[in-house]
């Protein structure tokens, strides 16, 4: 009996350009475009596998080991469905295709970093587990065209479909949300250089929720009104064009500013959402410094719904900016960029004052990524079911 199965893993995508608040709930169409850079799945991947078989009873889910419930009308029932729909068109226009669209599926995935503590974990999980479906049903959609069924599970889901640098245009149609989609600005391969350095401040799960943060904000912020009609227009463009010229100081200096904006955005919603802590603020602090000893900007902080730090920099830049971190977050283990442990240590003219030097743990750990390409396809050895359909390791 044939086995219909696929294996996918798909990338986290860090904005520049800050997705926040919805215009419409249901579709998830956002109230403004957003930009980010896709990381390499050599260091965080969402790995999903998809089997469609006629002896399972239900659809079932099971996320890092544990049982995911598919609610009814909820995000995954309607990912799932979507891509059920599209394997039921693909069969009667293919007729000597296997029927399979009606199986129930059993899908796998896991993340091997911490779920729901700003990393994105809900943006390549629900990319790897669309594309898994995509890869399973042999479907002939494009990337840009699964994006509009990823968004539905987690808006910034659908820059995960594509690697580089990474565009999700809002769109106007609101009957249909079919113009609401991801676009890949430039490849991975257009600016390698770009590195990022993540300092891991809380890997527990955030205390406001992304959807519950945005319809606050939403329906209370004055401030929001004013950025998604006069500030994020003009930023899209901007950065768009700093990339395609590969300039970092531009990049840099629109990055941070955004992230600055989105978080005050926060603060301006009503009761006020706090994501970054005082270590998060002791970095702003740090790579502002950093930044002020050079003509331009050498790197970018950014936050997501979290207190998580993302730095971006340039290779040749990113070993010195590791051993400032580590001055001031000292670690337990050891650092290694490049083949090479990294010491603690300050440029030269860097006012030390501009930050206290915290306990081991305050940063609870250093990912050093790059620049990365978008969901892969991944062989049956790496598979994450067994041979029954259940997941090969249970939590």
């Amino acid at each position: 009996m044939s086995i219909y199965q696929a294996t996918t893993s798909a990338p986290v995508n860090i904005a520049c350009i800050k997705y926040w608040g919805k215009r419409n709930e249901s579709l998830i169409l956002p109230t403004n475009s957003s930009l980010s850079v896709t990381l390499s799945q050599d260091n965080l991947r969402s790995t999903t596998t998809a089997r469609a078989d006629p002896s399972f009873a239900a659809d079932c889910l099971w996320l890092n080991g544990k049982v995911d419930p598919i609610k009814s009308g909820g995000r995954l029932h309607t990912c799932i469905s979507e891509m059920k729909r599209l394997r039921t068109a693909f069969e009667a226009a293919n007729p000597d295709q296997p029927k399979i669209a009606s199986f129930n599926v059993h899908i796998c995935s896991f993340n091997n970093f911490p779920t729901a503590a700003g990393l994105a974990s809900s943006a390549s999980g629900f990319a790897a587990l669309v594309y898994a479906l995509a890869k399973l049903y042999a479907l002939p959609q494009t990337p840009e065209e699964l994006s509009l069924i990823a968004r539905r599970g987690s808006g910034s889901a659908c820059r995960s479909l594509f690697g580089g640098f990474v565009a999700w245009d809002m769109g106007g149609d609101d009957v249909t949300g079919l113009d609401s989609k991801a676009r890949q600005v430039a490849p991975e391969s257009h600016w390698p250089e770009m590195e990022a350095l993540i300092c891991v401040v809380n890997d527990a799960k955030k205390g406001t929720s992304s959807t519950s943060g945005m319809q606050r904000t939403v329906v209370t912020s004055a401030l929001l009104q004013h950025r998604i009609g006069y500030v994020v227009p003009s930023r899209m463009a901007d950065i768009e064009s700093a990339i395609a010229d590969k300039r970092f100081g531009d990049f840099a200096e629109i990055t941070m500013r955004d992230s600055n904006q989105f978080h005050a955005v926060a603060l301006d919603t009503y009761p006020p959402i706090f994501y970054m802590n005082d270590v998060s603020r002791a970095i702003i602090a740090i790579i502002t410094e950093y930044n002020r000893l050079s003509d331009q900007p050498k790197a970018a902080y950014t936050y997501d719904a979290g207190p998580n730090a993302v730095i971006y920099a340039l290779t040749p830049n990113v070993r010195e900016i590791a051993q400032l971190v580590l001055y001031y977050f000292p670690q337990a283990e050891k650092v290694i960029i490049g083949g090479q442990e990294v010491e603690a240590a300050l440029p030269e003219g860097f006012n030390e004052a501009v930050a206290k030097r915290w306990e081991v743990g305050s940063v609870k750990g250093l990912i050093h990524t790059r620049v990365g390409d978008g969901p892969r396809v991944l062989s049956d050895s790496e598979a994450l079911l067994n041979a029954q359909g259940i997941p090969k390791v249970l939590a």
